[in-house]
């Protein structure tokens, strides 16, 4: 639970919001959100954006605009049409196809006789990059780049450069950023780079950056040291956080965003003590703590069995949960499942229900998740046909969580029962459901099954980030068995998986001796795989030397 609620915050961290006054992360710009004033829309425009908006993100994009619309009824000011709801802002987030061009709807609102605002575009671009909708933002922000009466700000050129960032990659957004004219490369466009860097994970780049935002005075808030702390936690160089922090002190003052990063750290390096001095110092500070802040700290205390102060921390926390710090309410069901107390788990949900007339995925998942810990696979399927009832999203991490309680208590056929009522509810297994088999499969020795999961796994992905711990256990499973013949069609899977190491091929050397058989060209095929022999390769390849040729091993040869 702790690294989840961590690296949610860190991701929240390295988001970056730019306005007119430069960069600010997009946490603190979230509690400074003021919702603009809602007009109701016609029934006629209803049924017309529902007609429409047909895709997982379309409440989201008429919720956008919605407010866009509201916004310029207010104010009253241009990007009306003499049709009553019509806003550019409003044709712009209705595009919702990637392949479909906002430079086309800009031209055509143009040719109307139609004002076109830079503040509209700007407030249509944040809208747009809330729902990661990167394309379209980014040729907006081209577009107004080539109109001469639009007077860009750094902070818009900061915007365009991460937008490049995000869609065309780091290359792109360097370039873009050599390109610009000097008196865009302000604090904001740096900062924006800087940013860049630290998504992309280039160390070497973004400490470079830093320093010469040093050189040239531009380190005058805690947004880019947060960046790189944020950077550190992601890469595991916890040691390098103090540090950081205290090069920030010597520039200027920590802000919210620092401090929860360093309860972070403090919380992987489980010292109760350390958060507990880095909260009298945000008091110091006068930094006002928020709801991560107290979550931070009562999982800390939770996770070192002090319970009282772990409730204290949470009885702060729920004060500053909200409609608009939804997220808080998912992270009080977390902890107080790790604390065993139903009563409020339960009594968060109701809240939770009283509050908002719909739930998300990820509150239905750590609502799943917690009920699981108390056994209550009752109530958890209640929840879950909810979910079912009242979600379209059909996200596979909804029924793993599930599947995980069946496959982890044993019950593989009740898994397999449930898999097959989630697929005829057109809900697709993600490689996380079919590696959730494959763990089952193995603690059942049922060898076919783990290899026609594991097949169905990779399937699933483009690029397989490699889980050792998993193919280790494979692996070793496959020794005991002295199956060569699944032990080769093994090698092919994570070879054509982009992942061979020296351990593996030892493993089947292993499962030859175990079956009294000799492999053949073993040297040539590491070598061709771009493994090196170890110490242990050569024993077992002088080992099984003295066996019969494995009629497997002539066949994969």
């Amino acid at each position: 639970m702790m690294g989840r609620l961590v690296w949610a915050f860190v991701g929240l961290s390295l988001s970056t919001d730019f306005g007119r006054n430069g960069p600010t992360s997009s946490y603190v710009t979230m509690m400074n959100i003021r919702p603009a004033r809602r007009i109701p829309p016609r029934p006629a425009d209803q049924a017309m954006l529902a007609r429409r908006l047909a895709s997982p993100f379309a409440a989201a994009t008429a919720a956008a605009a919605a407010r866009l619309l509201s916004t310029a009824q207010a104010a009253g000011g241009g990007g009306r049409s003499s049709g009553r709801g019509e806003t550019l802002g409003k044709r712009l987030l209705q595009l919702i196809y990637p392949k479909r061009s906002a430079v086309v709807v800009l031209r055509r609102w143009a040719e109307e006789g139609r004002s076109v605002q830079k503040y509209q575009l700007n407030r249509v671009v944040r809208e747009l990059r809330k729902y990661r909708r990167y394309k379209h933002a980014l040729e907006i922000c081209e577009w107004m780049r080539t109109q001469p009466e639009m007077r860009l700000l750094p902070g818009d050129h900061a915007v365009h450069l991460d937008l490049v960032a995000k869609v065309r990659g780091l290359a792109s957004a360097e370039k873009f950023f050599e390109d610009m004219p000097e008196r865009a490369k302000a604090p904001s466009t740096c900062n924006a780079l800087l940013h860049a860097y630290v998504q992309h994970g280039v160390r070497e780049k973004a400490e470079a950056m830093l320093a010469e935002m040093a050189r040239a005075g531009y380190l005058t808030c805690a947004l880019p040291f947060n960046h790189m702390m944020s950077m550190y936690m992601a890469s595991g160089e916890l040691e390098r956080v103090p540090q950081m922090i205290k090069e920030l002190r010597r520039y200027t003052v920590p802000d919210l965003v620092t401090y929860n990063i360093w309860l972070t750290y403090c919380s992987k390096k489980s010292s109760v003590k350390g958060a507990e001095k880095v909260f009298e110092l945000m008091k110091d500070d006068r930094v006002v703590p928020d709801w991560m802040t107290f979550s931070l700290l009562a999982s800390i205390y939770i996770n070192a069995g002090l319970h009282v102060k772990g409730r204290d921390a949470l009885v702060e926390m729920e004060k500053r949960a909200s409609r608009k710090e939804r997220a808080a309410y998912s992270s009080l069901l977390t902890l107080y499942a790790s604390l065993s107390d139903r009563g409020n788990l339960d009594r968060v949900w109701n809240k939770m229900k009283q509050t908002f007339r719909k739930f998300c995925d990820t509150e239905y998942k750590c609502m799943l998740t917690s009920l699981t810990r108390f056994d209550d696979i009752g109530e958890a399927m209640n929840i879950y046909r909810e979910w079912e009832s009242t979600s379209g999203t059909r996200d596979s991490r909804i029924p793993n969580t599930i599947l995980n309680y069946y496959i982890k208590n044993g019950m593989i056929e009740k898994a397999e029962s449930f898999l097959s009522h989630i697929v005829e509810k057109r809900v697709k297994p993600s490689y996380s459901t079919w590696e959730l088999f494959v763990w089952g499969y193995l603690g059942n020795n049922r060898t076919d099954k783990v290899l026609e999961c594991l097949k169905k796994a990779l399937s699933c992905l483009e690029k397989w980030e490699p889980n050792q711990q998993l193919a280790t256990a494979i692996f070793s499973h496959v020794e005991k068995t002295g199956d060569i013949e699944v032990a080769e069609k093994l090698l092919v899977m994570f070879r054509d998986a982009g992942y061979v190491t020296t351990e593996m091929y030892n493993s089947i050397l292993r499962t030859y001796v175990k079956a009294e058989l000799m492999p053949l060209i073993v040297e040539e095929r590491m070598e061709q795989d771009k493994v090196v022999m170890d110490e242990e390769t050569r024993r077992l390849l002088r080992l099984t030397s003295k066996y019969p040729i494995g009629e497997v091993s002539t066949l994969m040869s």
